[in-house]
């Protein structure tokens, strides 16, 4: 083979990778199909390069006979003893049977089947090297776009990262260079494909593996994770080791660890949980900062309902719902959040209360405790401020006034020495 064609065979090895023995089994099989295109019916075809000047020859075995009946099987005697001075009827001879402009043809042949068998060879390798790296993180450039996927130059070879894996807040721009998570290589219509992902949950798990040390050595493990991809990232970490703090560890000092991980995400807001076998404590240090105030655990529906304060409502269930769907997700129970319900008592109810509370003072019958509230001395503190004179203005009361306020001085008595006696117990 010439030099020529031996470069290109190294500058595909090289580029692509792709074994000279492929390469050259495919040349040599472009040949011979077009020397059988170009020849016709010959018996033992065979093609040949000249290693001088490159010249394609094509050689078929013939027999010698009397009276040629195939061209294509046979050579008359005379034909072959031009070549073989001692040829013999029945001998059989290798011709040479290159027709004219055969290597322009087969030139033709050979650069379309080199081609072909480049491609097979090609999606061959994807398949060998990258079976084995699902679940690894790669980087690529951005090669162009096929409608909303995007094509991944990865140097030898080019990868999908499908509309449905890419993250909604990402715009991507030709010749950026991305790194992705390989989710999968499986059979395209065109043979194999890698597909990557920026969307999926385990990108984010594979960022923190390579950027914290203690969950690539297993100290920590990673329990959970839910993921809106370019929104929020909830992750749910533990370790058995009680000197480590998994959430801390996580975060690295100064936010360094989380803030890298946070810029190749995007600025898309991760939050770092620490796991518990307890449902209720999960659940609280997955809504965390928000204040929780009662649950109600239903076991047999793995249902969550929580109850919290009126200010606390929008916290815990994020904006549109996401912190209590990523919290659902990330436990495994369905959490319901709803605000506390307060009762606001009415006037009328309000006055009947204090009227109460009032007469059960001793000395103070309901008549009077009624008086005194629409008089707006709703409270023993009230009565033990209020002058003689005041309570003596009171219609119902009159001459009553002194008989009260010194019933209402006795109870004020009476509860302080409760108060002591019940300090001193305790």
């Amino acid at each position: 083979m010439n030099a020529d064609f031996l470069a290109v065979l190294e500058f595909w090895e090289r580029e692509k990778g792709i074994s000279r023995d492929i390469l050259v089994a495919a040349v040599q099989e472009a040949l011979l199909s077009a020397a059988k295109k170009a020849v016709g019916a010959a018996r033992e075809l065979r093609v040949e390069i000249d290693p001088k000047n490159g010249d394609i020859r094509a050689y078929a075995k013939q027999v010698v006979a009397d009276r040629v009946i195939s061209k294509h099987d046979q050579i008359s005697v005379f034909d072959a003893r031009r070549i073989k001075a001692d040829a013999q009827v029945g001998e059989e001879l290798e011709i040479e049977v290159t027709p004219t402009g055969f290597g322009r043809i087969a030139s033709q042949y050979a650069k379309q089947s080199l081609m072909q068998h480049i491609r097979r060879a090609e999606k061959a390798l994807i398949f060998t090297e990258f079976k084995d790296r699902v679940g690894d993180i790669i980087s690529g450039t951005v090669r162009r776009f096929d409608r909303s996927d995007v094509i991944v130059d990865l140097g030898k070879y080019e990868a999908l990262l499908p509309n449905k894996e890419r993250v909604p807040t990402e715009e991507y721009q030709v010749g950026e260079r991305i790194r992705c998570y390989v989710k999968a290589v499986e059979e395209g219509p065109h043979g194999p494909e890698i597909i990557l992902s920026r969307g999926d949950p385990r990108f984010v798990i594979k960022l923190f593996q390579l950027e914290v040390s203690e969950i690539n050595d297993g100290t920590i493990e990673v329990k959970g994770i839910a993921r809106e991809a370019g929104f929020r990232t909830k992750l749910a970490v533990w370790t058995r080791d009680a000197k480590v703090d998994p959430v801390g560890a996580c975060v690295g000092l100064r936010g360094q660890r989380v803030k890298n991980i946070v810029r190749e995400l995007n600025n898309e807001k991760v939050d770092i949980i620490r796991w518990d076998s307890n449902v209720r404590t999960f659940i609280t240090n997955a809504l965390a900062p928000a204040k929780l105030k009662t649950f109600e655990i239903d076991e047999a529906k793995h249902r969550v309902k929580i109850i919290t304060s009126d200010d606390q409502l929008s916290l815990a269930i994020g904006k549109r719902g996401q912190n209590a769907r990523l919290t659902s997700k990330l436990t495994g129970w369905q959490v319901d959040i709803e605000a506390e319900v307060v009762v606001t008592k009415g006037f009328e109810e309000q006055v009947a209360e204090a009227v109460e509370l009032l007469a059960v003072i001793p000395g103070i019958v309901r008549e009077q405790a009624d008086a005194l509230v629409h008089a707006g001395l709703t409270r023993l503190e009230d009565l033990l401020q209020a002058d003689l004179s005041d309570l003596a203005g009171i219609p119902q009361i009159g001459e009553q006034a002194p008989a009260i306020l010194e019933a209402a001085r006795a109870e004020a008595e009476r509860r302080k020495i409760q108060l002591g006696g019940d300090a001193a117990a305790v």
